[in-house]
C-alpha cells in the first residue's frame, strides 16, 4: 500500500502531456469542425427552402433543428477553446 503513491504521480505528467497535445491539434480540428458545419448548415438550408416551397407543414420545425445543431456547431469548439487555454 506504501507504494500506490508513488504509481499515482506519473498520472499528473500524462494528463498535462495530453492536455499539450489537443492544444496543438485543436486550431485545424476547430477548422475543421467549422467547415463540416458550413457544409451541414448549406445543406440544411437546401431542405428546409426544398419543404418551404414544396408548401410542407413541417417547415417551422426544420429551421429549429438545424439552428440549434448551427449553434451547437459554433459555441462548443468556444468552449473546448476556452477549456484547454
Amino acid at each position: 500500500m506504501a507504494l500506490t503513491p508513488i504509481f499515482a504521480q506519473g498520472g499528473a505528467t500524462a494528463i498535462s502531456n495530453a492536455a499539450s497535445d489537443i492544444r496543438d491539434y485543436w486550431d485545424p480540428i476547430k477548422l475543421i469542425l467549422k467547415a463540416v458545419g458550413g457544409l451541414v448548415g448549406f445543406i440544411g438550408g437546401l431542405r428546409v427552402y426544398n419543404k418551404w416551397t414544396n408548401g410542407d407543414q413541417d417547415v417551422n420545425k426544420e429551421i429549429l433543428g438545424y439552428g440549434g445543431a448551427m449553434i451547437f456547431l459554433i459555441v462548443v469548439p468556444e468552449f473546448v477553446t476556452a477549456f484547454f487555454a
